[in-house]
């Protein structure tokens, strides 16, 4: 067992790593690997809730397979039945496929437990073992105070959540506060706590920290660490003074600025092909008996081109548009994976192809899923490396089988994606630069798209920084020669 000095120096590092400004999705990941030092397991996982269940957002070691797969709440382990903060269980005895899929990759037990704020679980620390003999008191006293640790990391508000679309404190109640005659505070609730990060002892006889409007009126104020909070006062009787409530508009405020952005940049996205196939149309059209046979055929070759991307940009659009309620499930069937992609790899532009460097075994186990809707996902992440890659830097393309999954690994040398993006990337209209200067063009759908078409076949996508520079962008599916729920 690690000793506590060794603890100690572990949680002293991460309070310097997020003190200096490297807080969200990154402390996370750097507390999970210390989790698996501190107890001595095989691996460790940080799974975050959000209002359509659990993700994976952070691994290591045995857990980093499950990297970017998404969790039923039924798979919490942590429930109304189980008194214990921190709980311990064989992986045989979880009732749930998770239990077959720990014990095939060499999984005999786990501890977990939950993280909360104010009373709100937003997720749960998992250390995984492969040995079979109880992990111990200090062991489970040693991940309950990670799991502390988290859960003020996630109360700091500071790049966390990483589910952009899940605040954190979005399920609470609205932050109350008690303002007397003279502006001092007198009352302080739990939720003002979260939202503002000041306990009650901290703000009861101080100013409100935040403007106080009129009473009646309702004004948006922007905090010093980027949120909006929408602050409304109203009037206590007598005048003993007033109530404010302050509510965290932050997603809100984030989504109306996406929405601005994505009729933007749609426009701008939609006037460029549009305005190239006019123009080749137009040469055409008034010079057809100048332009010898080379010509004609160049200038047709574009056109085609560019209606291509104009009409892959509209099946982007239309499918981003809805939520996917109306479209029946895919019959997932076996498939050849290597075959797939390779005929994927084969509709791609030349000068895509030429870029790509394919190391593909000749048999793999067959993948469960839909074939057709492959070759969206494989354009999608091959082109996505390449845009964002210096002119002609090759992309290698591998393959990624293990006892329970089969897929393909896309891996790139340009500019990276930053630790705290690597979930954000899957957002609807997410980019992370903004504005008109903007280096890369697009509308911010590729990714989402691929996460949506993975998962509805019980596979998981995820993306991470490549050693030395680059992304890695990794696609895993159910193998066919497993049962369901096996993966």
């Amino acid at each position: 067992m690690a000793e506590l000095e060794r603890i100690l120096a572990d949680l002293t590092a991460l309070t310097e790593m997020v003190n200096s400004g490297e807080a969200g999705l990154p402390a996370i990941q750097r507390l999970v690997e210390l989790v698996q030092r501190a107890v001595e397991s095989d691996g460790a996982s940080f799974v975050e809730f959000g209002p359509a269940g659990g993700r994976v957002i952070a691994g290591s070691g045995a857990a980093s397979w499950a990297l970017g797969r998404q969790v039923d709440q039924a798979d919490s382990l942590v429930d109304d039945d189980h008194l214990e903060r921190v709980v311990e269980i064989r992986a045989e005895e979880i009732p749930t496929p998770l239990g077959k899929q720990l014990a095939g990759r060499g999984v005999r037990r786990l501890i977990a437990v939950e993280v909360e704020v104010a009373g709100q679980a937003v997720g749960l620390l998992r250390a995984y073992f492969s040995e079979d003999s109880p992990a111990g008191e200090l062991r489970r006293s040693t991940l309950a105070l990670f799991g502390a640790v988290a859960g003020h990391l996630y109360a700091d508000n500071r790049g966390l959540p990483v589910y952009a679309d899940a605040p954190a404190v979005a399920t609470l109640a609205d932050a109350i506060v008690v303002v007397g005659p003279d502006g001092a505070v007198r009352s302080w609730n739990p939720a003002a706590t979260v939202v503002m990060g000041r306990t009650a002892g901290a703000a009861l006889g101080r100013p409100l920290p935040v403007p106080l409007p009129a009473v009646g009126q309702v004004v948006e104020h922007r905090l010093r660490d980027g949120r909006w909070l929408q602050i409304l006062v109203t009037a206590l009787p007598g005048g003993g003074g007033r109530v404010v409530t302050l509510r965290d508009i932050t997603e809100a405020h984030r989504r109306e600025q996406a929405r601005e952005l994505f009729v933007a940049v749609t426009s701008h996205e939609l006037r460029t092909p549009v305005t190239v196939i006019k123009g080749y149309a137009d040469t055409l059209v008034d010079h057809w008996g100048e332009l010898d046979e080379a010509e004609r055929r160049d200038a047709a070759e574009r056109l085609g081109q560019r209606a291509g991307d104009l009409a892959r940009l509209v099946e982007r659009l239309l499918s981003a548009v809805g939520d996917g309620s109306g479209l029946a499930a895919p019959m997932p069937l076996p498939f050849d994976l290597p075959e797939a992609i390779r005929t994927a790899l084969a509709d791609l532009p030349v000068e895509t192809r030429r870029q790509v460097q394919v190391e593909l075994p000749d048999m793999l186990p067959k993948a469960l899923g839909e074939r057709a809707s492959l070759a969206t996902v494989f354009a999608e992440l091959i082109t996505n490396a390449i845009k964002y890659s210096p002119p002609g830097s090759p992309v290698e393309l591998s393959s990624v089988v293990d006892i329970g999954t089969v897929g393909f690994r896309v891996a790139d040398r340009g500019i990276g994606v930053r630790p705290e993006h690597v979930e954000r990337v899957f957002e609807r209209f997410w980019q992370a630069e903004s504005g008109s200067e903007r280096r890369y063009p697009g509308v911010g759908l590729g990714l989402y798209l691929v996460r949506r078409i993975v998962e509805r076949q019980n596979g998981w996508v995820s993306l991470r920084p490549r050693e030395r520079g680059g992304t890695v962008a990794e696609v895993r599916l159910p193998r066919a020669d497993l049962g369901a729920g096996e993966a």
